[in-house]
């Protein structure tokens, strides 16, 4: 009995997810296929130039567009950022700097910093029980 391989595929908006671009911003080509494990890994490997472009330029997902901006998600929603942006807007937003940007910021910062203290405590913890 031979053991036979079935290739892996995914849907095109995961293989966009896992690239970190905007799905409707990729290829025709792109968005109506499937994409098997070896071409997602070919295309993180060396990139073509439109994944390049998307990467450089955006538009952005929201995932991208709220680490970039060094917000959550949640914070994009609750400023009403719902749309991708570009690199150019995340730019613009960041020099302009308005309330809710440095609000969510300074909420992320302590969200980071709530969540050190309990990795610290957990691993104290551990080491006392070791």
């Amino acid at each position: 009995m031979t053991s036979h391989q079935s290739t892996q595929t995914m849907k095109p908006a995961t293989a966009a997810k896992k690239l970190g671009v905007y799905l409707e911003a990729t290829p025709a080509e792109f968005r109506e296929g499937v994409v098997t494990r070896a071409e997602l890994n070919e295309l993180q490997a060396n990139p073509p130039q439109w994944l390049q472009e998307l990467r450089h330029n955006g538009p952005h997902p929201r995932p991208v567009v709220a680490a970039k901006l060094g917000v959550s998600i949640a914070g994009l929603a609750r400023a009403g950022v719902t749309e991708p942006l570009t690199t150019e807007q995340i730019e613009t937003l960041k020099q302009e700097g308005p309330e809710w940007l440095e609000r969510e910021r300074a909420t992320q910062a302590e969200v980071r910093k709530e969540a050190a203290r309990i990795k610290k405590k957990n691993s104290e913890r551990a080491e006392r029980q070791a």
